[in-house]
């Protein structure tokens, strides 16, 4: 892949309670697809997906003082596996 379309993997009690069912989760580039993800994580872990999810959360609102400011926006995907396929480097 000439595009790096996914930045890291997510690491939470509730991602590692997704690994179980097959599911992963990762931090996407703002400007990536569904089929981008699928080719990456194919290409990247050698793994069959059988489908992707993306989730696209709002940069929070935050106040130091008088300054307003806020957080980037964030970009999940969710991808899952087919039945018997894992990833190792997760484990």
């Amino acid at each position: 892949m000439n595009k790096q379309v996914i930045t890291r993997p997510v690491i939470s009690e509730k991602s590692f309670a997704a690994e179980e069912k097959g599911k992963y989760i990762f931090r996407i580039s703002p400007d990536a697809n569904k089929n981008l993800v699928k080719k990456n994580v194919e290409a990247m872990f050698k793994v069959k997906v059988d489908k992707v999810n993306i989730v696209s959360i709002p940069g929070k609102k935050k106040r130091v003082g008088r300054i307003y400011g806020k957080r980037n926006d964030i970009k999940k995907a969710i991808v899952t596996l087919k039945k018997g396929e894992k990833i190792k480097e997760f484990k």
